[in-house]
């Protein structure tokens, strides 16, 4: 029995030894697989830019991270990169197989490639793997095995050696490489002279060269540990983990600060020791790391830890001021109580207790390095640590232990004490009452030892939620579920003399959900709508006003008061203090803490608060540890970067990468000059932005705004995208910051862009709309004076029509009058017609009377004047001339056309043919002619003849027609 309990001894001492002593506390390791960031499995190397993006040399590329986002930027050749580098122009070198470049942006922001093998002599392009980058005053220098590529101005120069170059690096601006049998070499204005050729250095392959003091350098070999390196000489560096070392390899180390220092291995994580050469701590698969075999470290900005491994990328929180404590890793443990006593750090857990000795001078407690080893006898559910008269109290689920060293002793066996909670001195001795599954149980104190005095009668509830007041010998208690319980003691604290339930009908918020505790010397109910104290003037409660200008209608889980006055607090959701010390104006700060959320078991929140620099928080798989005072010191200011601006649902739609330029020099904000100019058909974009403070991503939210469409900046949220549809023409510019959960802003990013018109809202178009008005106004001007004229013609028209209507009936009243006069002289023309054939017929029969009886003296003179006058009157031409002037008249000058168609015609025949015009009667003409009726008829005939007409021409048709004529 004895050989075997010394064997067990001597093996675990083996693998202690072997293991060394980590630090207690863990940083939070974050894991980055191929699922996540869509790329090989296998990554080389990494950097970090002004702006705090990370490069990582991947099998498949060069793959960056903001943050959120990941990209993958392949190389021409598709071949594995090995090796990444910035200079300070911010141009990305890399190193692949047969192929060196650098990406650097291009006009819309998106990285490209630029090759640079056509710089290399044509026989000399052919070198395979790039293993090293190094640049010195932006002259790059890429390391191949069997080359050196010296890159500068445009040209590329060649350096090679006998064997093959086994290391290149740089420290203090410096550059240093290996060859293979000259040792190590020192670059100086173009060559390389030797530096150190120690015997050492021709079977072990340098790993890093990183500054270790004022003269000194820390070397580190692949198979044989560590050196100094002190005036070109190799002097050994002897640690604990040597042997580690020379096993595992050291592939590459990084100084951390000014005391620590990362090595990554191949088989073995990565290990970080102090200048010392001991243990700090270390990272492994089984801490959490995706593999042992680390191929490259970045202590990036923050001083945090990237590994670039076989299997993904993992972040370490190196600097993080919140850490996670695993007292045993190999069981799935809940934290419920935690405790320091005697230089010893106690955590009650789900499976029992646990002690770790804590390193004396180290403030933070999390960088002691030690090994938790479990307490003997407490198996079982820990529900609480309590110190009470200079001893350590454990509340158990089997009852009441009191620790000593590594040992429990049961005080009694009372199933499940949740709390203990100290009576005044007033007592002869003194007591403790503890909250159990059962009520409350009595404990004495005296002589330095504890007793069990029983159970306090009166009251078998469980109450894991107890406050004692002094001043009236009451025990407050809560029952999430019932209420709470106002309990009045006896004097011998034997029995519950009077209980009182106080529900919502007494004032509080709620009956479900009330806790007891005692804050600032008061014993309050944290509620679901804040903080409650018993008013005992008005026997109800009200809200208090401790802590509810703060904390008012939070639901409140748990209240926990620091040794500097501070209360810390859980909620449903997050972990917080009220700090008075760091309070805005007279009103308290208040912290969250984000980087817990999720992570408290509900219903069995634990904070204990040791001081600023150690607070213990009990949670589901460990305690985490928090340096308050470094976390409130060294919150940086948040970062943002806008990452991609993507044209929403199209394909390779990138107007922008991420990447600002000016005058073709990278730069940290737009230039005025690339204001990306998108069609009225892309007007909905997508926005992608980040914070590349990397250990706050869970504490930072952002803010946007799209000046020129959002009137405001929009509420905080931790979205990291943001999609605008349907944006109307414009200029926009798209601003985001980000917040971290102290209430530190950033600066913003700004990136502006213009939103073209449709088509139809474009200055062609609109000067075409200018024309096309003016050309519809000119032709609706020339239509309304061509309508206006064709007005005007219609009423010169009408007033024409009106005119000649007027006229018409001007001349209808001329020709009617005419007509008249006509009537009239042909009336006139009538009678003088039947005048003269009146006259005539008188004339004859005065004549025939004359001549039939002629008188006495009818050879008288006066008989023979009287028919001498008669004669003449008969033959008189005036009766003519004045009938000749009236027919012209009225048929419209005959007898001129007449004469002029016929001028053989004689005066007698005009006068008979203006007599037959007439319509007189072959006796009427013969009157007026004063001829016989027969020789009017042989002058008809000839009248006839000399007109030329026939027979069938009525003679007097023939004269009204020529009349008409």
């Amino acid at each position: 029995m004895n050989k075997c309990l010394i064997l067990c001894s001597i093996f675990f001492l083996l693998i202690f030894d072997a293991r060394g002593q980590n630090q207690i506390a863990s940083p939070q390791i974050v894991n980055y697989k191929n699922d996540d960031y869509k790329a090989g499995t296998q990554n080389w190397d990494v950097a970090q830019d002004e702006r705090g993006i990370l490069y990582f040399g991947n099998n498949e590329g060069l793959l960056t991270f903001n943050g959120h986002f990941w990209n993958l930027y392949r190389l021409p050749n598709l071949t594995v990169i090995r090796s990444v580098e910035i200079d300070s122009k911010s141009r990305i070198y890399i190193g692949g197989q047969d192929e060196i470049g650098y990406f650097f942006p291009g006009n819309n922001g998106s990285l490209q490639y630029h090759s640079l093998i056509s710089l290399i002599p044509e026989n000399e392009r052919r070198f395979s793997d790039i293993w090293n980058i190094c640049i010195v005053n932006d002259e790059v220098f890429f390391r191949s095995i069997n080359k050196i590529l010296h890159y500068k101005e445009g040209s590329i120069k060649v350096y090679k050696t006998e064997t093959e170059w086994q290391f290149l690096g740089l420290v203090n601006n410096q550059l240093y490489a290996q060859s293979q049998q000259g040792g190590l070499m020192k670059y100086n204005n173009g060559i390389w002279r030797p530096f150190c050729e120690d015997e050492v250095l021709k079977n072990a392959a340098i790993t890093s060269v990183a500054n270790f003091g004022k003269d000194t350098l820390l070397v580190s070999t692949l198979k044989k540990g560590l050196f100094y390196l002190v005036n070109n000489k190799l002097i050994s560096k002897k640690t604990e983990l040597d042997k580690n070392f020379y096993s595992d390899r050291i592939y590459c180390c990084k100084r951390v600060n000014e005391q620590w220092f990362a090595i990554g291995t191949t088989s073995a994580g990565v290990i970080i020791i102090d200048k010392k050469g001991n243990l700090v701590q270390k990272y492994t698969f089984q801490d959490g790391l995706q593999n042992n075999n680390i191929r490259g470290l970045l202590i990036d900005k923050h001083k945090n830890l990237w590994l670039p491994s076989d299997d993904g990328i993992d972040f370490i929180e190196l600097n993080s001021p919140i850490k996670s404590i695993h007292p045993d890793r190999s069981k799935q443990t809940t934290s419920y109580a935690i405790n320091v006593f005697n230089d010893q750090l106690y955590i009650g857990t789900s499976n029992g207790l646990y002690q770790a000795k804590l390193e004396k001078g180290q403030r933070d407690f999390s960088l002691s390095k030690s090994v938790f080893t479990e307490v003997s006898n407490a198996s079982g559910q820990v529900w609480n640590l309590d110190e009470i008269n200079g001893h350590l109290l454990m509340g158990h689920e089997d009852g009441c232990f009191e620790i000593t060293g590594p040992t429990a002793k049961q005080i009694y066996n009372t199933p499940g004490t949740w709390l203990f909670q100290p009576v005044s001195n007033v007592f002869p001795t003194r007591s403790i009452i503890a909250g159990t599954y059962k009520g409350l149980q009595n404990i004495n104190f005296l002589n330095g030892a504890f007793a069990d005095l029983g159970h306090i009668d009166g009251l078998y509830e469980s109450l894991r939620f107890i406050a004692f007041d002094n001043s009236s010998n009451t025990v407050w208690a809560s029952h999430p579920y019932r209420g709470v319980f106002r309990l009045q003691l006896s004097a011998d604290l034997k029995s519950i003399d009077k209980k009182t339930i106080y529900t919502q009908k007494e004032g509080l918020p709620s009956n479900l959900g009330n806790y007891i505790y005692r804050v600032k010397n008061r014993i309050v109910v944290a509620t679901t709508k804040g903080i409650y104290e018993f008013d005992d003037h008005k026997k109800r409660f009200i809200q208090s006003n401790l802590l509810n200008a703060t904390l008012n209608n939070f639901t409140l889980r748990y209240l926990k008061e620091d040794p500097d006055g501070n209360v810390w607090f859980v909620t449903d959701k997050t972990v917080g203090v009220v700090d008075f010390q760091l309070s805005s104006g007279n009103k308290p700060s208040v912290f969250y803490f984000p980087e817990l959320n999720d992570k408290i078991v509900k219903g069995f929140e634990s904070i204990y608060p040791y001081n600023k620099e150690n607070i213990f928080i009990g949670a589901s798989k460990a305690v985490y540890h928090l340096n308050y005072k470094k976390y409130i010191d060294n919150i940086s200011k948040p970062t943002v970067v806008l990452g991609k601006v993507k044209l929403s649902g199209q394909e390779d739609s990138t107007i922008f990468g991420g990447y600002f330029l000016n005058e073709g020099k990278s730069s940290l904000t737009q230039s005025s000059k690339d204001i990306y100019k998108l069609s009225h058909s892309y007007n909905s974009i997508h926005f992608e932005y980040s914070s590349t403070l990397f250990e706050q991503q869970k504490n930072t939210v952002f803010s946007y705004q799209l000046v020129g469409f959002d009137d405001d900046w929009s509420p905080w949220t931790d979205k990291m995208e943001k999609d605008y549809t349907n944006l109307p023409a414009g200029k926009y510019s798209f601003k985001v910051k980000a917040r971290n959960n102290l209430g530190s802003d950033s600066l913003p990013v700004v990136y502006t862009f213009i939103v073209l018109p449709p088509w139809y809202q474009t200055w062609w178009m609109y000067c075409f709309y200018g024309l096309l008005i003016s050309g519809i106004l000119l032709y609706v001007y020339r239509w309304q004076q061509r309508k206006h004229q064709e007005e005007q013609q219609k009423l010169q028209y009408m007033h024409q029509l009106e005119l000649d209507r007027n006229e018409k009936e001007i001349v209808r009243l001329e020709k009617e009058k005419l007509a008249a006069d006509i009537n009239y002289k042909n009336k006139e023309l009538s009678i003088i017609t039947m005048h003269m054939v009146e006259r005539g017929k008188v004339l004859a029969k005065v004549k025939e009377l004359l001549v039939k009886k002629p008188s006495a003296d009818e050879n008288a003179t006066s008989f023979r004047q009287l028919l001498r006058l008669i004669r003449e009157v008969e033959n008189g031409e005036q009766d003519w001339n004045q009938f000749t002037m009236h027919f012209n008249n009225v048929n419209d000058d005959f007898f001129n056309k007449l004469k002029n168609t016929y001028p053989e015609l004689t005066s007698t025949e005009l006068k008979l043919c203006a007599y037959i015009k007439m319509n007189l009667s072959t006796k009427e003409i013969a009157q007026l002619m004063n001829i016989t009726s027969k020789a009017i008829e042989v002058a008809r005939y000839r009248l006839r003849k000399k007109l030329q007409l026939t027979p069938e021409t009525n003679l007097y048709d023939f004269l009204v027609k020529t009349s008409k004529d």
